[in-house]
């Protein structure tokens, strides 16, 4: 039920939380998008904005260089760059680059990689969630910035979403 945070079954309890709060931020976000054509997917505000489909892009790349950093511990591949590495900073180009694709792309793309971190997170525990990857940052700080990080930008999406054309 809404308004209670639990610890998903299948995840030691920290762990568990956390998944919690990044599929519901998904799930809200999903939500938020699904349902638009493709000049909304596409629209920019002013020259200087990001299309919806952009951020969505940049969530998947933002999530997938985490999961592979932190579960994996690994860099990209070229072929992962190339696929979803494209967002991993938001600019013109980037937004030039992502045009034409349908909303239910960007969604896809991001059920794939959450597919992949839920698989991943089953196989670490609290202990690893608290242990840091460096003198002052954990494994769980990261994850708590792919969380904020995905409500930041779905305040951004609502932003925009006001913003469509008639």
């Amino acid at each position: 039920a809404q308004g209670e945070l639990k610890s998903v079954e299948g995840y030691s309890p920290n762990i568990g939380s956390m998944v919690y709060m990044l599929e519901d931020l998904k799930d809200r976000i999903t939500e938020q998008v699904k349902d638009l054509d493709q000049s909304q997917t596409d629209f920019l505000y002013d020259a200087n904005a990001n299309s919806i489909g952009s951020l969505i892009m940049h969530l998947v790349s933002t999530e997938s260089y985490y999961q592979v950093a932190t579960l994996e511990g690994r860099e990209w591949t070229s072929a992962e760059l190339a696929s979803v590495g494209v967002a991993g900073e938001l600019n013109a180009k980037v937004n030039s680059m992502l045009k034409g694709e349908p909303i239910g792309y960007y969604l896809d793309l991001w059920d794939d990689v959450r597919e992949k971190t839920l698989t991943l997170l089953k196989t670490k525990d609290d202990t690893w969630f608290s242990s840091n990857i460096e003198e002052g940052l954990n494994y769980r700080y990261i994850w708590y910035h792919v969380m904020e990080h995905s409500a930041n930008h779905m305040g951004q999406i609502g932003t925009i979403k006001n913003r469509l054309p008639e």
